[in-house]
């Protein structure tokens, strides 16, 4: 059995009241430097006091804000729940593009051409949309989201795969009006079981609406560049060696991390280390000194112009990271500040640095102060190095009365491997983390890598027990007495039905649902899709039979889409309203805040509007 050490030590485990939440992540406004343009050469940026001297002072970064990248494509392998229908113009495109991917063109003459796969109701055309990181590198990966084109009659997305997708930032377009490429999609989707937020008491699931997790994939580079407020060739020259000081360069790395390239603009190639990380890198780089002096004095001269002004407390805390280590000594002067702004900006800034002195006063506030600054206190020891001491500052906090603190002491120890969390790879499909503490909880994620948690390791399902869902596709059933119980389960696409005996254990169960055939001594599983995973442990919990909260991960990506995108947003927001900044000749997205009409537009409909009712059917 795969679960016996952990089981064996995460034994005698309690009920746990469930904590209704909202899944949905409230985006937090971008704050930008005031920018005045001039009528010929250059502009003007007015920047707080702290930030003067910085290269943010003198140039902006264009590629820096995220980018919404937009596709029409294909989702396959439905269960006749897809359909032909869709907008002659958006039609049109796909078609085009299976035909360039080469659909029927491999000289045997038995494979479909593109329209005979468009034409099937095992497929249904739609619209796929992304959030590109700023500076991020050819390979890299981020989540999308996946909804059926207006006009349509799919019945269902449930089961189904998108099939290779270019995406292009900007609003849908399609022809030859579409923007360069950026990043292409595919993959298996996942449905989100849980009843509609909007309607909290409705017992249906949108299932005309899905994700992929890092679905997308990067084409090339991102450029991010600096331009000079005043073009000058010794300005260039000295902003190029600054940054080369902060960020040198590293072994593979072809080209330096700054060249000038005029005297109004410099390039900037993301380091390797820093790949992973480019929002903070880009951070760090505008906050990095142009002119190379005393790192001391100048650590010493931000906090004081902190302390005169504790809202620059954010700038104040990427200044000192700029510095790099020699900040560290008026850092530590404010670990124990009695004001929490300059205090929580010295905390930051010394974990981003791995100073290990501020392990305690973290730990100190992670325990004792209000519920906000807790979890931010975790969070911040979860990104420091390895250090064996802020693992077991952390452990605690899994047991703890707040179900989101207990959540963010095991995503800090998980991403730290902390040797105390059990990890499984379920057929490179999903990732099940056996979590030890005293509540039960079944956590899934929504965003990055797919993952299921199970609180308390030998947490039990209830028997005697029985469930049909699914129209049946789902069937789950135990009697009184015995140690093992059935579960059925008979694919969307109709394939024939499988049925396992699982141990009434919640971790065996999460493993064996989405565990196919092997040739090890591992048995045989259901071979499910991690979206059918999910579904299945969230109808079992929903029925009342397992022992344990259940709860998903904040949806981090849809309140970020509505932070960056204009399309998403319905009339003027007053905290968005100085963001976005077109500058004479800066790159900028053509037609992104124009009123021409994307073949979407016309019906009026967008996702995060909520679903129609002919859009939203019971699991």
């Amino acid at each position: 059995m795969p679960f016996a050490r952990p089981m064996s030590i995460l034994a005698g485990l309690t009920l746990a009241t469930l904590v209704a939440c909202d899944m949905t992540e409230r985006a937090t406004p971008t704050v930008v430097d005031r920018i005045d343009l001039k009528e010929k050469d250059g502009f003007r940026i007015d920047v707080d006091p702290i930030m003067r001297g910085t290269i943010a002072s003198e140039t902006i970064v264009t590629g820096y804000q995220p980018l919404v990248a937009r596709g029409y494509g294909l989702v396959v392998d439905l269960p006749g729940t897809g359909s032909r229908i869709a907008p002659a113009p958006i039609r049109a495109q796909v078609i085009a593009d299976l035909a360039r991917m080469g659909f029927g063109t491999d000289g045997s003459g038995t494979l479909p051409g593109p329209e005979e796969v468009v034409d099937s109701n095992t497929t249904a055309i739609v619209a796929v949309e992304g959030i590109v990181p700023p500076g991020a590198v050819k390979g890299s990966t981020f989540d999308v989201r996946v909804y059926v084109v207006p006009g349509t009659s799919t019945q269902s997305l449930d089961g189904g795969k998108l099939a290779y997708v270019d995406l292009r930032p900007g609003p849908f377009r399609v022809g030859s009006e579409q923007s360069k490429l950026v990043a292409s999609a595919k993959g298996p989707l996942v449905i989100n079981p849980f009843a509609n937020n909007r309607d909290p008491n409705s017992n249906s699931v949108d299932r005309l609406t899905a994700r992929i997790l890092n679905g997308g994939v990067i084409s090339e580079d991102l450029p991010v560049r600096l331009r000079l407020a005043t073009p000058s060739h010794n300005r260039s020259k000295v902003i190029e060696a600054a940054v080369n000081s902060t960020f040198p360069r590293e072994a593979g790395q072809r080209e330096p991390t700054a060249r000038g390239r005029t005297d109004e603009v410099v390039d900037i190639s993301i380091p390797p280390s820093w790949e992973d990380r480019t929002d903070e890198f880009v951070q760090l780089l505008r906050h990095a000194p142009v002119q190379l002096a005393d790192n001391d004095r100048m650590a010493v001269s931000i906090q004081k112009a902190l302390l005169a002004n504790p809202g620059a407390a954010e700038a104040a805390r990427w200044r000192w990271q700029a510095l790099g280590k020699q900040a560290l000594p008026a850092i530590r002067e404010l670990y124990d500040y009695p004001e929490e702004q300059p205090r929580f900006a010295a905390l930051t800034a010394g974990a981003g640095l791995g100073d290990p002195l501020v392990v305690q006063p973290l730990e100190k506030m992670a325990r004792e102060a209000d519920r906000s600054l807790r979890i931010k206190a975790i969070e911040l020891l979860g990104s420091m190095g390895p250090n064996t001491s802020i693992d077991i500052a952390l452990r605690p906090f899994l047991d703890d009365d707040d179900i989101d603190i207990r959540l963010e002491a095991y995503e800090a120890l998980a991403n730290r491997r902390d040797p105390l969390i059990f990890r499984y790879t379920v057929d490179g499909k999903y990732e099940l983390d056996i979590v030890p503490s005293d509540d039960a909880l079944i956590y899934i994620t929504q965003t990055g890598i797919p993952r299921v948690a199970i609180f308390g390791g030998e947490t039990q399902v209830t028997i005697p027990m029985t469930i049909h869902d699914w129209d049946g596709r789902l069937i789950m059933r135990g009697d009184l007495g015995e140690d093992r119980f059935l579960v059925r389960h008979r694919p969307a696409n109709g394939g024939p039905a499988e049925q396992i005996m699982v141990a009434p254990f919640l971790p065996e169960l999460a493993y064996a649902l989405g565990h196919g055939e092997s040739g090890d001594a591992t048995p045989h599983g259901l071979d499910m899709s991690y979206s059918d995973v999910v579904a299945a442990l969230h109808s079992l919990w929903k029925a009342g039979y397992a022992n344990a909260d259940f709860k998903a991960q904040q949806d981090r990506f849809l309140a970020e889409l509505n932070r960056t995108d204009p399309l998403t947003r319905h009339g003027p927001r007053p905290d968005f309203a100085d963001e976005r900044t077109v500058l004479p000749g800066a790159d900028v997205l053509a037609g992104i805040d124009s009123e021409e009409v994307d073949p979407l537009k016309a019906e009026a409909y967008r996702p995060e509007d909520g679903q129609r009712p002919d859009q939203v059917v019971p699991r």
